[in-house]
């Protein structure tokens, strides 16, 4: 029987490996290796794909699991969420978008929103990693 609570540790997993990712794929563009960047950026894609996937089974699944720290570490904790939850929200059509001028070959336009999507995209993926860490292993 599949157990949807190692589900979490996927998840991690894939925030992490978009985070990775991303990285490798920035510091491609930056030494003009286009092929490399394009490939690493549509892995981070991918990766962030399958992750949100595996939530929303685990969350449809398991629901929700209550934050167990208290006191500093408690508001610290919701802190990061929040920020992480909004952010996750708005980078998924800045992303599409970002993506949509690439493969459309609207460098310019692509530029433009990547300065922003990246930085954004790369700290949903860390702070992911981040919550869960502060949630499954206090």
């Amino acid at each position: 029987m599949f157990e949807y609570t190692h589900l979490a540790h996927w998840n991690a997993f894939l925030n992490g490996t978009s985070a990775v990712l991303l990285m490798a794929g920035f510091a491609f563009i930056r030494r003009r290796k286009i092929h490399l960047h394009r490939t690493f950026m549509l892995a981070a894609l991918s990766a962030s794909a399958l992750f949100l996937v595996s939530y929303l089974v685990y969350h449809a699944q398991v629901g929700s699991v209550r934050f167990q720290g208290r006191g500093w570490i408690r508001s610290l904790y919701f802190a990061v969420l929040l920020s992480h939850a909004l952010l996750a929200a708005a980078i998924v059509p800045l992303v599409l978008v970002t993506v949509w001028y690439a493969l459309s070959g609207r460098f310019e336009k692509h530029r433009r929103i990547a300065r922003w999507a990246l930085p954004i995209w790369a700290y949903v993926s860390l702070t992911g990693v981040l919550v869960y860490l502060m949630l499954y292993h206090r």
